[in-house]
């Protein structure tokens, strides 16, 4: 495959200059241009026709979400956006994700050793991504009526549902958990995310979405009708105690590259549940989360893989699906729905 071309847009040249040292350092990686502003972006997208796009979200005249919203609207591209890691970055980093951004990264702090780590393979991904929709935020509805109010005739049964997801997985996980009703099964989640980005990410499934979601907490009991989503970038989320089933944060060193790692969350799962539980893998980049998933559907678990045509990254399931893990594949929108028919209680002969 030919080097990514890549356009990186930035009001700060220091911001520029650094991403552009950084991403040129990698052979299979090509910067061909750089813009100050939205409208310089938009005549060096006509004039160089990039495959990438690095994207910052705050730039004067037109910030990087309006710029987005027109790119994804008149030319969709991959798009990775560049965000400082506040709060008010973090719900910026969202929008931008449910908007169709490829992923989001964060802006290097004072006295960062290895700033953008892992940008280069980021571009990579999304040039070699063959992305065939977006859906657009405003694409994404509010829960129904029928789930906000719990008057729907699913019943949980006794199991827990855990879910792996990475590049692509916000837009991922609002359309499996939307499906959810108020009284869903329990419901772990690791998202690969940075560490500010997942509050504002749980905030934001807890506005969308008929169950209640947060971020997880060390010993938080697990209930049903609510959804614990693993704190970015710090701490490993498992699931532990048998006979009263809760979230443990593990101080660990990242798997996989990862922290919080999909597998530590589908092995815990696996050791804790075995048949009583379901495991789902979607979009991603890599292979976190597909030995786990092997574990759960050793231990009896039922297992869904997001199929390809519908990821944005088929890397974490293509791996899952080669290796066994995955029971049956399914496009994203019938995902949420097969969940909950293999958790129902009458599945489980507990009516």
């Amino acid at each position: 495959m030919s080097a990514a071309r890549v356009l990186v847009v930035d009001d700060s040249a220091t911001m520029r200059g650094l991403i552009t040292a950084i991403l040129s350092s990698d052979p299979d990686v090509q910067v061909i241009g750089q813009a100050a502003d939205a409208m310089q972006a938009r005549q060096a997208i006509k004039d160089l026709d990039p495959d990438v796009i690095t994207l910052d979200i705050e730039m004067p005249n037109m910030n990087g979400l309006e710029f987005l919203e027109k790119i994804m609207r008149l030319r969709p591209m991959p798009v990775i956006m560049v965000s400082t890691l506040t709060h008010k970055g973090a719900e910026a980093s969202i929008a931008a994700l449910e908007i169709g951004a490829f992923d989001c990264v964060g802006k290097p702090l004072p006295g960062d050793p290895r700033p953008f780590s892992d940008l280069a393979e980021k571009v990579k991904a999304a040039a070699r991504s063959q992305r065939k929709h977006i859906i657009s935020g405003n694409k994404i509805a509010a829960p129904s009526a029928a789930n906000a109010n719990g008057a729907s005739d699913y019943r949980a049964g006794r199991k827990i549902i855990a879910i792996g997801s990475s590049t692509g997985g916000v837009e991922a996980l609002i359309a499996v958990l939307q499906k959810f009703p108020a009284n869903c099964p329990p419901t772990v989640i690791t998202q690969h995310m940075p560490h500010t980005f997942t509050k504002s990410f749980a905030e934001r499934l807890n506005r969308l979405c008929a169950p209640t979601v947060a971020e997880a907490t060390d010993g938080a009991r697990l209930e049903i009708g609510k959804i614990y989503l693993a704190p970015g970038g710090e701490r490993h989320l498992q699931v532990v105690n048998p006979s009263s089933p809760s979230c443990r944060l593990l101080d660990r060193e990242p798997v996989n590259g990862h922290r919080p790692s999909v597998d530590v969350l589908f092995d815990s799962v696996a050791e804790l549940a075995g048949r009583n539980a379901v495991g789902v893998i979607l979009t991603g980049m890599g292979r976190d989360g597909a030995s786990g998933l092997l574990k759960m559907r050793h231990a009896g678990a039922r297992t869904f893989g997001q199929n390809e045509k519908t990821c944005v990254v088929y890397g974490m399931p293509r791996v899952a699906y080669e290796l066994g893990a995955v029971e049956t594949q399914l496009p994203l929108g019938s995902i949420g729905e097969e969940v909950l028919k293999s958790t129902a209680a009458r599945r489980e002969g507990n009516e």
